[in-house]
């Protein structure tokens, strides 16, 4: 199965270039105060995600019927990923309907597959005799304020979208 990421319901296909996909924290979702001995509190505020896609191919992407004033879903292809000792994991957004979230088992410092269940946005793992840690993985979906992206053409189309999670 491929996937695609996708924008405004829209999927980027190949033929539009191979997609590179940035991914951080936007803004200052916390900040460290300092106490009066000087000693460092963080505080949170709030925590979104915000990146950048761009591509160069064949064809555009087109995206240029998306409405850029409205929240666009955009589903990502990058991987999201958790490890812990434990064998839950809550995830920090949505994963993709068309590929379940899966997990990892690391048992005598090699990663192995192994099953797990997804449900009310927390993956299960499935323990493994010997493992010390386990890693949930998933593709995310976020919904999104993205900005029409900039365009330019020569033998190829090249695009850039910058997005921010709202």
């Amino acid at each position: 199965m491929t996937l695609n990421i996708m924008l405004g319901g829209v999927p980027i296909v190949t033929h539009a270039g191979a997609q590179q996909q940035t991914e951080e924290p936007l803004g200052a979702g916390s900040v460290v105060l300092r106490l009066s001995g000087g000693a460092g509190v963080k505080q949170q505020h709030w925590q979104r995600m915000s990146g950048t896609i761009t591509g160069q191919g064949l064809m555009p992407p087109g995206l240029d019927g998306l409405d850029y004033s409205q929240p666009l879903e955009l589903r990502s292809t990058q991987v999201s990923s958790i490890v812990g000792a434990g064998l839950e994991f809550s995830l920090t957004s949505v994963p993709r309907p068309e590929l379940a979230p899966w997990a990892f088992a690391l048992v005598d410092n090699q990663w192995g597959r192994t099953p797990c269940a997804y449900a009310n946005g927390v993956v299960t793992v499935e323990a493994v005799p010997g493992a010390t840690l386990y890693q949930a993985c998933w593709l995310p979906i976020y919904s999104v304020f993205a900005t029409r992206p900039p365009k330019t053409q020569s033998t190829a189309h090249g695009w850039s979208i910058n997005w921010e999670e709202t």
